[in-house]
């Protein structure tokens, strides 16, 4: 089944408008950021929902930009849907649709993800944009933070950090090195290992089992190192014997 870099959502203004809602562009998530962090010294509820209503007003610029100030993200949605807009444009889970106490919300940016155990305070976002810029698919900064977001942006650097070992991997082999035993990455590929399960079923040997070399037979025992010359040798008996 594929895979989603991230979920995207619809709200509604209470005027009946759809809108998608998804993870911020990183342009805007700064803003987002730096605003939803003032929650830290907010004296009360009230203050809180007002900073929270300005970050949901910032990811309108995204959204939907006609509602560029907070009277006008006010006019259109409702409390509800404020708490909505913050956990899909920050990734900021709230525990409870309109917060009880202050301790709450203050816990909640240690919530917004940006990796499996990262968070937005823990990033160091300027080392991996330059990362992700040597790709050269971006003019300048600017047009990278306006086209991704983080999401995005670590699924692009994991997919060309797989990408820059596998170019190591093979240039290691050139030189008869296995880069996986040496770096002790070596696992087996999910999608080969069901192949062989297969080919050995069909032929009726191994009972589908993988490793049962006695499965392996011509070229794939060749592949496999188990070959005459790949790991199986042999001798010549003198026929007096």
């Amino acid at each position: 089944m594929p895979t989603k870099i991230y979920d995207i959502s619809y709200i509604k203004t209470i005027y009946g408008k759809s809108i998608e809602v998804s993870p911020l562009k990183i342009k805007y998530m700064r803003e987002f950021m730096h605003k939803f962090d003032s929650v830290k010294t907010a004296q009360d509820e009230d203050e809180i929902i007002q900073i929270l209503t300005e970050c949901a007003t910032i990811a309108m610029k995204q959204f939907y930009p006609e509602v560029d100030t907070v009277e006008k993200f006010e006019d259109n949605f409702d409390l509800k849907t404020m708490y909505k807009v913050v956990e899909y444009a920050g990734g900021i889970k709230m525990d409870n649709e309109e917060p009880e106490d202050l301790e709450d919300i203050e816990e909640q940016p240690e919530q917004a993800e940006v990796s499996s155990k990262s968070g937005w305070e823990d990033l160091d976002l300027n080392k991996l944009e330059s990362e992700a810029f040597l790709l050269g698919i971006w003019k300048n900064y600017e047009e990278l933070e306006s086209s991704i977001c983080l999401a995005e942006l670590m699924a692009i650097l994991e997919q060309k950090r797989e990408m820059d070992y596998q170019d190591k991997k093979f240039t290691a082999s050139l030189k008869g090195i296995d880069l996986d035993d040496a770096t002790g990455q070596k696992e087996e590929d999910p999608w080969e290992a069901m192949k062989a399960r297969v080919a050995a079923k069909s032929s009726g040997i191994g009972n589908g089992n993988p490793n049962d070399v006695t499965s392996l037979q011509g070229i794939k025992a060749q592949q496999a190192g188990f070959g005459i010359g790949h790991g199986l040798d042999y001798e010549v008996l003198n026929e007096s014997q």
